[in-house]
């Protein structure tokens, strides 16, 4: 059985994903990513262009599938068990990630509210996680 509790931090983490995938496919636009690339190199500009996309396509996914799947009435617990756990790892990263080499270093406040979005979004789907492997039901 899966507790309102649970869904609603699942619903919470997916959310932040979402917001996040959908912001991150205008940000090579909003901040000007191609300026800081030569023209001549068209295979990196494609090659940034790709990664964005793909990641922000990722992110929006990861979210869909995770309400879908928390949401749904026949969810069972080996698959939220592993998508909780993949998106963990994934925010998890991204929290040390932003500690090793921060983003937003030329705002002090940008850069603080990034990190601090990550811990929130992580915390999120790591509670989620642990309220699923604490309920301990096969479902």
């Amino acid at each position: 059985m899966i507790t309102k509790v649970t869904r609603i931090l699942v619903t919470l983490g997916s959310s932040v994903s979402i917001g996040f995938g959908l912001w991150h496919f205008f940000v090579p636009k909003a901040w000007n990513w191609y300026s800081y690339i030569d023209a001549r190199a068209t295979e990196l500009i494609v090659a940034v262009r790709a990664v964005n996309f793909f990641f922000s396509l990722s992110l929006v996914l990861f979210g869909l599938m995770n309400v879908f799947m928390i949401l749904g009435n026949g969810a069972s617990r080996y698959p939220l068990l592993v998508c909780l756990g993949a998106n963990c790892v994934l925010w998890f990263a991204r929290v040390l990630f932003q500690f090793m080499y921060p983003q937003g270093s030329i705002q002090p406040i940008l850069q603080f509210s990034m990190l601090s979005s990550f811990i929130i979004t992580f915390s999120f789907y790591a509670a989620a996680l642990l309220s699923v492997v604490l309920d301990g039901n096969p479902g």
